[in-house]
């Protein structure tokens, strides 16, 4: 029995590190973060000539129609690299919540667009999560009014998947009404915005309540899978820097302090690799109770491996790691901001619990 990627999954999933390597390098990283915007345009050229964008796209609309275990690869690339690029929203969640909704209409006009690499999709669910005082959608006759927080890839989005009242609502970024104002958070790699509604026009996308479950549950898979990505290359320049940095001239890789802290980092890490890319296969094979469970679990187990690696791994640098010219801070912040959206570890897991109590 084997357990890991096929040849034509190591290849795809080789072919996007070595583009992200030359198009999402550290400093490219930076200066996108100044700009604010979470968007690269050569970064995304580069991603929808490999395919990336069409991975969860049905073939019927120009996509490759394959599974979320595919795209999750993507993320977890992406999160190696903090890379700049709102592909959470637009290839993963969108893909499938319009494929399944079967709102005909909003997916033949959105799919083929965003397999073409010619549209983004932000994401407006933190209120389906718990809504802050001051905060929230509401529909009245199709029209959202209203403010939406921490609005995910929100800096080039052509169009806003949102919760209301327990739907989803699709809403163009052109709308009459719409306002949309950058937020700062501690990650500057992602774009996230508060999102204004007055009287705006939208258009509903058919599956109630459940539907905006599954879009939670998506979500909340991709961000454990760009933490999974971003954990694993705090621990590798963790490793890389304990063989070459020498202190009373030897490497500090050979004291049994510093060994010790990687191997912890290690076998956290690797079991947690099985259960995100479980977590991610389940959501196009096992759809219902077992992939909202998987979705609950991995975001919330991530979330501490994530923190637990980037602390070790800061800690094996020394005073180092905190310099903004090692630039080990913008992997701890993507983590730290990951663990934070759509649900603290402590919140899902409840939620988690209640929904199995239930059923």
């Amino acid at each position: 029995m084997r357990f890991g990627l096929s040849s034509e999954q190591e290849t795809f999933r080789d072919q996007l590190r070595r583009l992200l390597a030359e198009r999402a390098p550290l400093a490219r990283v930076r200066e996108v973060a100044a700009e604010g915007s979470g968007y690269d345009q050569r970064l995304w050229s580069g991603l929808t000539e490999l395919g990336a964008m069409g991975v969860l796209v049905p073939e019927d609309y120009g996509g490759l129609g394959l599974g979320a275990f595919e795209a999750g690869l993507v993320l977890e690339e992406l999160g190696r690299f903090v890379a700049p690029a709102p592909y959470l929203g637009t290839a993963f969640v969108a893909p499938l919540v319009l494929a399944e909704s079967g709102s005909n209409g909003l997916a033949a006009e959105w799919l083929p667009r965003i397999a073409a690499g010619e549209a983004r999709v932000g994401l407006a669910l933190a209120e389906a999560v718990g809504a802050r005082e001051g905060a929230g959608v509401r529909n009245a006759g199709g029209r959202l009014s209203g403010k939406a927080l921490a609005v995910l890839d929100a800096g080039a989005a052509d169009a806003f998947l949102t919760a209301a009242d327990g739907e989803l609502w699709w809403v163009r970024s052109d709308a009459h009404g719409l306002l949309r104002t950058p937020m700062t958070s501690i990650d500057r790699t992602r774009a996230l915005a508060e999102l204004r509604f007055e009287a705006v026009e939208a258009e509903p996308v058919a599956g109630g309540a459940t539907l905006t479950r599954r879009a939670l549950d998506l979500a909340r898979v991709a961000l454990a899978a760009d933490t999974l990505g971003a954990a694993d290359a705090m621990l590798e320049q963790a490793t890389a820097y304990s063989k070459q940095r020498v202190q009373f001239e030897r490497v500090i890789g050979s004291f049994q302090g510093v060994k010790h802290a990687l191997a912890d980092m290690v076998t956290a890490l690797e079991p947690a690799r099985a259960l995100v890319w479980y977590a991610t296969h389940a959501q196009t094979t096992l759809p219902g109770p077992e992939a909202h469970r998987l979705a609950c679990h991995a975001k919330a187990h991530l979330a501490e491996v994530g923190r637990m690696v980037a602390r070790g791994a800061t800690e094996v640098h020394g005073g180092m790691g905190f310099t903004d010219d090692l630039g080990l801070h913008v992997w701890f912040k993507r983590i730290g901001l990951d663990r934070q959206l759509l649900g603290s570890p402590e919140q899902i897991r409840a939620e988690a619990a209640a929904a199995l109590a239930a059923a």
